[in-house]
């Protein structure tokens, strides 16, 4: 499935959970890429909440937290056709549930030089 979504700005919360090592480590392990400490978060229209819904109840890639933490869904996706990265869903969020979170290598807003508002599209 492919979507289009606007880019946001988040809570500023991601960064310190994907710099704990278990989650780095998983995502190092089970996808390839230790994620850059941060998310980049996309809205996306309602039109699709029931398919992402169907994914991520459905979704078996789990990272089981450590004490005090959450555990976390993830699918492999790519962003705007170039960049490989996940799709993170956590069990502890604040987000409502039209906001994608987006993980890859790279802080993405600055290697694809994205603001808030402007349009992406993401492929899992």
């Amino acid at each position: 499935m492919k979507i289009n979504g606007e880019v946001t700005t988040g809570l500023g919360k991601a960064a310190f959970f994907l710099s704990q090592d278990f989650y780095v480590n998983n995502f190092l392990n089970n996808c390839g890429f230790k994620p850059y400490p941060g998310t980049l978060n996309v809205i996306v229209p309602d039109e699709y909440l029931n398919h992402i819904n169907e994914v991520k109840n459905n979704c078996e890639n789990i990272i089981e937290p450590e004490e005090g933490f959450g555990a976390v869904k993830y699918i492999k996706a790519i962003l705007n056709d170039e960049i490989t990265g996940a799709i993170v869903f956590p069990a502890k969020t604040e987000h409502t549930e039209n906001y994608l979170e987006f993980i890859a290598q790279d802080k993405l807003r600055d290697k694809l030089n994205l603001k808030d508002g402007d349009t992406v599209n993401i492929e899992f």
